[in-house]
């Protein structure tokens, strides 16, 4: 019979698994087991050291809710949102990058015209974003929806504001033209802080880390025959492009808003993957 010991630790663990478990399951867990516990005979931790452990994930899910997700915010600030986004989506030369998803997504958001706003607030400065959305060879595709979302002028996305902001304020989804052209007007981003309230905010500050994220608009394009791509544009010249809280900036992903006597304005064409 086998004992719990230090030295055996893992092995005893795993061989409480069952042999009709999952082969993909058995796989990871196999992995998470002997990889935490090797972690675990590293550090040493104390009793109290374990406690707070506990603690941290204890209250990160006690935070969650509908709006709020603490986990996603958790996997974002330690990289790992974007390694599990980069594994996933090993694109072309000529496809659009994918970045991460973040947690203020909101699905059911309005479709909308070409050309609508989508501030509802009347906050900031206004910004046309125009486009095209084609395949890998430039061909254009029709129907193609892109659904974009961002945070107000005062840096807050409109599920942080419930009863503050209008419902779906900053939000829209619009549908490409036969010549795969968008457009919809905006206001032009600024960097904003993640959420600080919480467990991860706390964690952020125990390493001497800003919460903030450079000026961006959130992109979902999905097109029958292609890949989803989850994707921001960046500001180019925001003072966080090389410091972003949850890893997300990639260089081709980087847009010069322009300003003139009309306002600022952005070009971002999109090019899509297809499947196979």
């Amino acid at each position: 019979m086998s004992y719990f010991t230090e030295a055996t630790s893992e092995d005893l663990v795993l061989s409480r698994l069952a042999p009709g478990v999952d082969p993909r399951f058995r796989q990871v867990m196999e992995s998470a087991v002997r990889h935490l516990h090797a972690f675990v005979k590293e550090i040493e931790p104390t009793m109290a050291e374990w406690e707070r452990a506990i603690g941290f994930l204890t209250a990160t899910g006690q935070i969650c809710d509908g709006k709020r997700q603490e986990w996603i915010l958790a996997s974002d600030t330690l990289g790992v949102s974007m390694l599990v986004d980069a594994i996933n989506h090993r694109r072309p030369d000529g496809a659009t990058e994918n970045t991460v998803l973040g947690p203020f997504h909101v699905s059911g958001a309005p479709e909308r015209e070409n050309g609508d706003n989508i501030c509802l607030d009347g906050k900031g400065a206004p910004c046309v974003v125009r486009g095209r959305v084609t395949d890998e060879a430039g061909a254009p595709v029709e129907g193609a929806r892109i659904d974009v979302w961002q945070t107000n002028d005062d840096g807050f996305y409109d599920v942080q504001q419930t009863g503050i902001q209008p419902d779906m304020n900053m939000r829209g989804i619009f549908t490409s033209r036969a010549d795969g052209s968008y457009d919809f007007v905006t206001t032009k981003p600024l960097p904003y802080s993640i959420p600080t309230d919480g467990p991860v905010g706390a964690m952020l500050e125990a390493m001497g880390r800003h919460p903030m994220r450079p000026a961006h608009i959130h992109y979902i394009v999905t097109a029958p025959g292609y890949e989803t791509l989850v994707t921001h544009i960046f500001v180019d010249g925001d003072p966080y492009l090389d410091s972003d809280a949850v890893f997300g900036v990639k260089e081709s992903l980087i847009v010069t808003f322009h300003e003139d006597a009309a306002g600022h304005r952005a070009e971002f064409d999109v090019r899509l993957k297809k499947l196979g």
